[in-house]
């Protein structure tokens, strides 16, 4: 009885494969068409909103790369809350490399719930053009970024333009990390439009209209929130317009994380998705394909254990691979749903409780994903 019960379990994660593999091979041929053709010559002049907030290892590389844009017009802001940030000297070494890039450094005052959000209220005051854009303090660009992502909003009907991301770490526990988000965070991430959810958007890339903010209430709508990225994307997409997801792939660094960080950052992420989107996030566990090859192997069902073994090492190798160009995906492809077990771990410790590690704080989260509390 209980092999043919855990057949249905199967069969869902089974079909949820083969839609990420879908979603992740026509996000390959829509870049591919895009890269293709020229770079359409919608070239807004844009702001750059990059709050910063201690000391990244990428955070040199990052900012240069900022500075080197193939782009005729744009500025580039970045925000700090202290003065004595360990970041301050490293953006005025990498500012001063280029005097004469059009970017700046900006001391943030304003105070918030969310301290990220308390900068960009700051930097949104002082950007000048009516194009914006927001990404991680440690988030690096190709050369062609500003072309490629300010394109899409010569469409009235696309709101957001948002962009993958590919993770790097010195540390073994920061490359787990990096494994899954490359194999899962992402294909779930293309799955979304594929399925006809629109309200999405990463930290790695936000590029929106000024307008389409201060319709949504600007970013004092969501000052206490956790999930900032999300609620711009949620709030822009409300007002009519389309979240689009870009062909860039950007790059970042976790900054060499022990097994005790990356368990509360990936705690973090269960807690933040489950306040913000409680319905999505019931649904993950159909997700974790490797659980149920291996509840299915325990109790004799080789065939759909196999089947589902090697549809999460296929899917993963695609995403992490052949979308992201992370070669270690290619290479555990094989060992890949081990990670669903670890997923489906930290999605269980989720489901309760809702405090949260972030930047060194002990947060409390409301219902609605509020920060309303931090020690």
């Amino acid at each position: 009885m209980l092999s043919l019960f855990l057949l249905l379990p199967a069969a869902i994660a089974l079909a949820y494969q083969a839609v990420a593999l879908l979603a992740c091979l026509v996000f390959l041929e829509r870049s591919r068409i895009r890269r293709s053709k020229p770079i359409p010559p919608h070239t807004p002049p844009v702001s750059i909103l990059k709050p910063v907030r201690g000391l990244d290892e990428a955070l040199d590389a990052a900012i240069r790369s900022h500075l080197d844009q193939d782009y005729p017009e744009y500025e580039l802001l970045l925000g700090v809350q202290d003065e004595d940030d360990p970041a301050v000297p490293v953006i005025r070494a990498a500012l001063a490399d280029q005097p004469a890039a059009r970017a700046r450094l900006v001391f943030c005052s304003t105070k918030t719930a969310n301290a990220k959000v308390g900068s960009l209220i700051d930097l949104a005051r002082e950007a000048k053009h009516s194009v914006l854009i927001v990404n991680d303090a440690d988030i690096r660009v190709p050369r062609d970024y500003l072309r490629r992502v300010a394109a899409p909003l010569q469409s009235s009907r696309a709101g957001v333009v948002t962009c993958l991301y590919r993770a790097s770490s010195a540390t073994l526990a920061g490359a787990f990390e990096c494994l899954g988000i490359a194999v899962d965070f992402i294909p779930s991430t293309l799955v979304a439009p594929l399925v006809g959810v629109q309200e999405f958007g990463l930290g790695s890339t936000l590029c929106f209209r000024r307008a389409d903010l201060e319709a949504a209430g600007g970013f004092e709508a969501f000052a206490d929130y956790i999930a900032d990225d999300y609620q711009l994307a949620r709030r822009i997409t409300a007002l009519g317009r389309h979240a689009v997801m870009s062909e860039v792939i950007v790059d970042t660094h976790l900054a060499g994380p022990d097994w005790r960080a990356v368990w509360r950052h990936q705690l973090r992420w269960a807690r933040t998705i489950r306040v913000s989107r409680p319905g999505g996030y019931a649904g993950l566990p159909v997700t974790h394909a490797g659980v149920w090859a291996l509840a299915n192997l325990a109790v004799g069902n080789v065939g759909a254990a196999t089947a589902l073994w090697v549809a999460r090492s296929s899917m993963g190798a695609v995403a992490g691979f052949a979308v992201l160009r992370y070669w270690p995906a290619l290479f555990l492809a094989p060992l890949l749903p081990l990670w669903d077990v670890w997923a489906f771990v930290v999605w269980s410790a989720g489901l309760a409780g809702r405090t949260a590690w972030w930047r060194g704080r002990r947060i409390t989260l409301s219902r609605d994903g509020r920060i309303v509390s931090a020690q």
